[in-house]
């Protein structure tokens, strides 16, 4: 199959001109696909089967084939070209559905400037990657091209997901899938190139080599992050730890910016290379659900994300078994076991018969299983990386309207007693954390008066819609042609 290529016409090089073999019975029928325009990828994504045979390269001299074309050319620059001859509607069919999902919104910025997410850890669909920033991008009138672990390449939502398959083990991915990373991202040809895992600093140091606008996304703090590592035996864990630190410090300083998910990750990395785009959840999207009025909710107690120990999963499977000593209550659970062998020690708690696990869950199931529940749960251990951390799960409890039960850390305390949505307790006593579950669920008004209010904290502070704008502003000031054209005064 051809990929999409941004080559220029006349080059003459594989993957500017396309011929293919007979066209099977219900594919598209089409002659080529010219640089910039659409690959196989985008066909499919338009609801058409492509196939391309044997290829040959158009090449000077083979002029009576022009007199055969057509050419579109979309919002951003790209050219489209079809056969002209026996009436190929199918083929202009395409090229609208194409051009139409391409087209930038007016009087955006973005318009002509490719952007390539890459991930070697992250599925496609990841949160903050695919349903944050790719899709602030794409409402800005950018191309949109992400590389990630997945079964198959295809194009969703406007973004065009290159895809690379899953290491099967951790230094498989280190090694192997971080230079199918880079082949995938070479073959992109962006302007910007924006990686979220710190194995791939080495793949975003040979872009920024080759000239490219390199952005890195922090999500985490690598050194503190590896202190917690489950599987690291105790005496490599400092070592390693100092290494990463270095090597993240002097990879990064090559680099063209970093984003960093909170302003404790931000403070490690050199202030004018620097921006803190938060991991706020999209306000709208947890909006009231027909049908699941708070007062009419049964006991339901939620934890969404990794279940793993350092998150609190056996003191949430105590807590829940104490307050189901004295009611009625159950412990919904969703996300995966990490590692996968702890669902077994989890099961083997006493408690675990009060507790429904869900198994991942996408999105829309997500804010499905927090309009059942009455209060979240969020209770993750105190070690070096959670003490500053800001949980996504803790910010999508208050958008869904839920009272939250969090760790007694000092900035948690701060965003749920400032905003006088929940209750803080010490994450390792389950005996604290069930007598919080007891009283919340007790006390059914003062709940969801809780829970209203750290709504309206969303919907006025910890929203996507402000770090959107500081994402789009470090994106225009890379590109400064990729800036929204602003109307004259």
């Amino acid at each position: 199959m051809d990929p999409p290529s941004d080559r220029r016409p006349g080059t003459c090089r594989r993957g500017h001109r396309v011929f293919p073999r007979a066209v099977r019975k219900g594919c598209v029928a089409r002659r080529f696909v010219a640089a910039g325009g659409v690959g196989c990828v985008q066909l499919r994504a338009s609801g058409r089967r492509p196939w391309v045979g044997k290829r040959r390269v158009w090449r000077p001299g083979d002029g009576p084939r022009r007199s055969r074309l057509f050419t579109i050319r979309d919002g951003s620059g790209g050219q489209l070209m079809f056969p002209r001859s026996h009436g190929d509607v199918a083929s202009m069919d395409v090229a609208t559905q194409v051009l139409t999902a391409r087209e930038p919104r007016a009087g955006a910025g973005g318009a002509g400037v490719r952007v390539c997410h890459l991930t070697s850890v992250h599925i496609p669909f990841d949160t903050r990657i695919f349903e944050k920033e790719c899709q602030s991008l794409v409402a800005a009138g950018y191309d949109v091209h992400l590389v990630a672990p997945a079964a198959e390449s295809t194009r969703m939502r406007g973004v065009t997901i290159a895809a690379v398959p899953r290491a099967r083990g951790r230094l498989s991915r280190a090694l192997v899938t971080t230079t199918r990373v880079l082949v995938r991202a070479l073959r992109a040809r962006a302007h910007i190139y924006h990686f979220h895992d710190p194995e791939l600093i080495p793949v975003g140091v040979v872009l920024r080599m080759l000239g490219k606008h390199v952005v890195y996304d922090a999500h985490e703090d690598v050194p503190a992050d590896i202190l917690d590592k489950p599987y690291l035996p105790r005496w490599l864990k400092a070592g390693l730890a100092r290494v990463m630190d270095v090597v993240e410090r002097v990879g990064t300083s090559t680099l063209s910016r970093v984003v960093a998910a909170t302003p404790a990750i931000a403070r490690r990395f050199p202030p004018a290379r620097c921006v803190v785009v938060q991991n706020f959840p999209v306000a709208t999207e947890f909006g009231p659900v027909a049908g699941s009025p708070y007062a009419r909710r049964g006991p339901v107690v939620a934890y969404v994300g990794l279940i793993n120990e350092i998150r609190g999963t056996i003191e949430m499977v105590h807590a829940i078994a104490e307050v189901c000593a004295h009611q009625d209550a159950r412990l919904v659970l969703g996300g995966r076991f990490e590692p996968p062998a702890f669902a077994a020690q989890a099961r083997a708690l006493d408690g675990w018969r009060h507790v429904e696990y869900r198994g991942e869950l996408s999105r829309a199931r997500v804010v499905e299983m927090l309009a059942e529940a009455r209060l979240g749960l969020v209770l993750f251990h105190p070690r070096p990386n959670h003490l500053e951390s800001q949980p996504n799960k803790l910010f999508e409890y208050m958008a869904a309207g839920l009272p939250v039960v969090a760790s007694s850390f000092p900035l948690w305390k701060e965003i749920v007693e400032g905003s006088r949505c929940g209750l803080v307790v010490d994450p390792l006593d389950p005996h604290a954390t069930a007598n919080a579950i007891r009283w919340l669920l007790a006390h059914p008004d003062e709940a969801e008066a809780m829970g209203a209010r750290g709504r309206q904290a969303v919907q006025e502070r910890f929203n996507w819609r402000q770090e959107e704008a500081t994402l789009l502003d470090c994106y225009a000031r890379l590109c400064p042609q990729s800036a929204p054209q602003r109307a004259p005064a």
